[in-house]
């Protein structure tokens, strides 16, 4: 290649990226002038608390063991 043709794709590369970022800047706007209140949540509290009888009992089956279904006496 010429050095023409290597500074000419340079040319054309940089316009495309100028009007690309005016396109984009043109959709989604510049940034927000006007600032913006958030809602913000109360801290959690690190004590725990009594465990529900109803949800968590004693004699539930629990799922992380692993069962073993077979037919037959084994």
């Amino acid at each position: 290649m010429k050095k023409t043709d290597v500074a000419m794709i340079i040319l054309i590369a940089s316009v495309c990226v100028l009007i690309a970022f005016f396109v984009t800047r043109s959709l989604f706007g510049g940034s927000a002038a006007q600032p913006v209140n958030v809602k913000t949540i109360d801290k959690i509290d690190p004590a725990l608390s009594e465990v529900d009888t109803t949800i968590f009992n004693e004699n539930a089956i629990n799922p992380a063991v692993e069962v073993q279904i077979t037919q037959g006496n084994q």
